[in-house]
């Protein structure tokens, strides 16, 4: 799917109602970084950051599902205003179903970013899988859009920023959101 033409994703972005992100790989680059009593620290990119707070300003919900168990995301999400933020998640589609159940949507109104294999099974059913520069090449395959920036490096922002011009346009011409 990736290289879906630019009417398709533009008419696919203008059905999410719910972005929903992968945390190691996509709104970190990945690494793990440890200090020396063993805890576990994220470098969160403040670009990516600030697209969300503008994401959600427009109306989108934004939820964080992943399988790391690192207190770190739940910080970053308080701080950032996420109010769906799921971690040691091992069976991310149940997890992403039941939310869309809870707010009355469908999956073919979520936007999903994922960089790794586990991630495919959630790709393979929203309405506009995403994923990064630096994913697995099953992911790139499996991507309607492929980001040119990488994980953690403002890879979030650039798809926020492709919404915010999407909502944009739905609004300038006249559709309600």
């Amino acid at each position: 799917m990736s290289n879906s033409s630019n009417s398709e994703l533009q008419e696919r972005l203008s059905q999410v109602k719910l972005l929903a992100l992968d945390v190691d790989g996509v709104l970190t680059d990945g690494g793990l970084y440890y200090t020396d009593s063993g805890e576990e620290l994220k470098k969160f990119n403040v670009k990516d950051g600030q697209g969300i707070k503008l994401v959600m300003q427009a109306g989108v919900e934004v939820a964080i599902v992943t399988t790391s168990t690192s207190n770190a995301t739940l910080h970053r999400a308080k701080k950032l205003g996420i109010k769906y933020a799921f971690i040691g998640i091992e069976d991310k589609l149940t997890v992403l179903k039941k939310l869309c159940e809870d707010l009355s949507l469908s999956l073919s109104q979520v936007a999903y970013v994922g960089d790794d294999v586990v991630d495919l099974p959630i790709m393979r059913v929203v309405g506009c899988p995403m994923t990064v520069a630096d994913a697995m090449p099953q992911n790139k395959a499996c991507a309607i859009y492929v980001t040119q920036l990488n994980g953690g490096a403002g890879c979030v922002r650039e798809i926020c920023n492709l919404l915010l011009t999407i909502k944009s346009e739905v609004v300038e011409a006249g559709f309600i959101k």
